[in-house]
C-alpha cells in the first residue's frame, strides 16, 4: 500500500483512506437509485442499467486509483443521464424504437474522442477557449433542468393545457412525502451529515412504505402508482441477475451516425462539450480542497486522471450507462482525509458490493428520488453566482440564453447550442472577431448545420 500509493508522501495513511473512501461512496452513492428509473424512462431494462452504472462506477474509479492515484471517485454524471434519456430519447428521439442504442453508441465516440483528445493533451485546450460565462451559464442551465425532472417524476409540478405547466396536487402522497424529502435533506444537509442525499433518498422512500402499510399510499398498477415494498422471497434475490446486463450492454446501433451524421454529431458534441468542462472542473476543484495542486497551480498527472475519466465513459457506454465522469462529490472524502487513490480504490470496492443490492435500490420509487434530483439541481445552479452579468453583453446574454433555453425547450443540447451562436453573434456582429478561439468557429460551423438541417 505504501509503496504503491505513497501514503507517508501524502500525509496519509490507511485508516484515513479507508474512511474517505467510505464518505466519497455514501455521497454519491445516490446514483444508483437515480439513474435507472431516468434511463429506464428511455425504454432500458432498469436491472440492466442498475448493473452497468455500479459496474461502470467500479471499473474507472479503479482505474483513476491505480493510473492517476488521486482520491476522486468517478460514475454516470448528473445532467449527462438527463440529457440521454429526456433530451435524446424522449424528446429528439421520440418516435425513433433505437433511441437509447443511438445515444449509447454517441457516448462511445465520445469516449474514445476524448480518450484521444487526453492521449495528445488536447482536452485542456478546448476547456480553455470555451468562455468563462458560457460555462457556468450551461452548469446552471442544467441544473435548473435536473430540478425540473425532479419536481415532475414527484408529480409537484404537472403539465397544464392553458398555463403548459402548473403545481401537482400537493395532497397526494406522492408529493406530500417528494416535498418532506427535500426538506428532510436540506436539514441534513445544513447540519453536514455525511450522505445526507443518499439518506434522504432512503428516508422518503422508508416513509412511502409506511404510508403504504397504513393505506394512505394506494398501489394501482393500471395508473402507474406501484409498490414500494421490496418483492423479496429468499436470499437468492440479492444476487446480481447479469443475464439483465445483456439487455443493455454493447447494444450499439451505428447505422444512424451514418445516415444522419450532422444530427448525430451534434449529440456527440453535446455530450463532449458537457462532459469536458465538468470533468476538468471537478478535478481542479476537489484537487484544490485536497492541496494537490503544484506551486503553479496546476494538477500533477492531470492526463492519466483525463484518461482514466474517458476510459470509464467508453466502459460505460459498452455496459450500458450514460456518460462515466469524475464526481464533485469526491471532495467529500477529501475533507475526512483521503489524499491518493487508495481513497478511490475503497470506493470502488463498495460499488462492486452494491451490485447485490438491487432489490433495495430497484425498489425506490420515483417520488423518493426525486429530492435527490432537485437538490443536486440546486448545487448545479450556484453557478450562476460565478456568471458576470454586468460585463460583456455577448458573454451575458449567451449564458442567459443557455440557461433558460435548457429547462424551457426541455433540452440540454438547445441551450449550449443557443447559448453559443448567441455568443458567437454578438462578438461578429460587434466586430470583436479576434476574441473569438478557431475551435469555436468549428463549434459555431456546427450549430449552423444543426439549425438548417431542423428548419429544413
Amino acid at each position: 500500500m505504501e509503496k504503491f500509493f505513497h501514503l507517508k508522501e501524502n500525509g496519509t495513511n490507511v485508516k484515513t483512506e479507508v474512511m474517505a473512501g467510505i464518505t466519497t461512496f455514501l455521497a454519491m452513492a445516490y446514483i444508483l437509485a437515480v439513474n435507472p428509473p431516468m434511463l429506464g424512462a428511455a425504454g432500458m431494462n432498469l436491472q440492466g442499467v442498475f448493473l452497468a452504472t455500479a459496474l461502470s462506477a467500479a471499473i474507472a474509479t479503479v482505474i483513476m486509483a491505480l493510473l492517476a492515484n488521486y482520491p476522486i471517485a468517478l460514475a454516470s454524471g448528473m445532467g449527462l443521464n438527463a440529457y440521454f434519456a429526456y433530451t435524446i430519447c424522449l424528446g429528439e428521439m421520440a418516435d425513433n424504437p433505437n433511441a437509447w442504442q443511438i445515444a449509447l453508441t454517441a457516448i462511445l465516440v465520445e469516449g474514445i474522442i476524448f480518450i484521444i483528445l487526453s492521449i495528445f493533451r488536447f482536452r485542456e485546450t478546448l476547456v480553455n477557449c470555451i468562455p468563462e460565462n458560457l460555462k457556468y451559464g450551461i452548469t446552471t442551465g442544467i441544473g435548473l433542468f435536473i430540478t425540473f425532472i425532479g419536481l415532475q417524476n414527484a408529480g409537484i409540478t404537472i403539465a397544464e393545457s392553458s398555463t403548459k405547466v402548473t403545481l401537482g396536487d400537493v395532497g397526494s402522497p406522492a408529493v406530500a412525502l417528494a416535498l418532506i424529502g427535500v426538506v428532510f435533506t436540506g436539514v441534513m444537509l445544513y447540519y453536514n451529515i455525511k450522505g445526507a442525499i443518499l439518506w434522504g433518498i432512503l428516508v422518503t422512500w422508508v416513509l412511502g412504505i409506511i404510508a403504504e402499510l397504513a393505506g394512505w399510499y394506494v398501489v394501482d398498477v393500471e395508473a402507474g402508482v406501484y409498490s414500494v415494498i421490496p418483492q423479496i422471497t429468499s436470499a437468492a434475490d440479492f444476487l446480481p441477475n447479469f443475464s439483465a446486463l445483456a439487455d443493455t450492454a454493447f447494444k450499439f446501433d451505428f447505422s444512424y451516425m451514418l445516415q444522419n451524421t450532422v444530427d448525430f454529431a451534434v449529440i456527440v458534441f453535446a455530450f463532449l462539450f458537457v462532459d469536458l468542462f465538468d470533468t476538468v472542473g471537478t478535478l481542479i476543484g476537489v484537487a484544490a480542497k485536497g492541496n494537490l495542486l503544484d506551486e503553479e497551480g496546476k494538477l500533477p498527472r492531470v492526463g492519466r486522471a483525463l484518461l482514466s475519466d474517458a476510459i470509464g465513459t467508453v466502459a460505460g457506454a459498452c455496459l450500458g450507462t450514460s456518460t462515466v465522469t469524475s464526481y464533485v462529490e469526491s471532495s467529500a472524502g477529501v475533507a475526512e482525509g483521503g489524499r491518493t487513490g487508495l481513497t478511490s480504490l475503497v470506493t470502488a470496492v463498495l460499488f462492486l458490493a452494491s451490485l447485490f443490492l438491487w432489490p433495495i435500490f430497484g425498489a425506490i420509487p420515483s417520488f423518493a428520488t426525486a429530492p435527490a434530483l432537485i437538490i443536486v439541481g440546486m448545487f448545479m445552479m450556484t453557478s450562476v453566482l460565478k456568471v458576470k452579468f454586468d460585463g460583456d453583453m455577448a458573454d451575458a446574454l449567451g449564458a442567459f440564453v443557455a440557461i433558460v433555453m435548457m429547462p424551457f425547450t426541455y433540452s440540454i443540447a438547445n441551450g449550449i447550442m443557443f447559448g453559443v451562436l448567441t455568443w458567437m453573434a454578438l462578438k461578429i456582429l460587434r466586430g470583436r472577431i479576434k476574441d473569438i478561439h478557431p475551435i469555436m468557429w468549428i463549434i459555431f460551423a456546427l450549430f449552423v448545420l444543426r439549425i438548417i438541417t431542423l428548419v429544413a
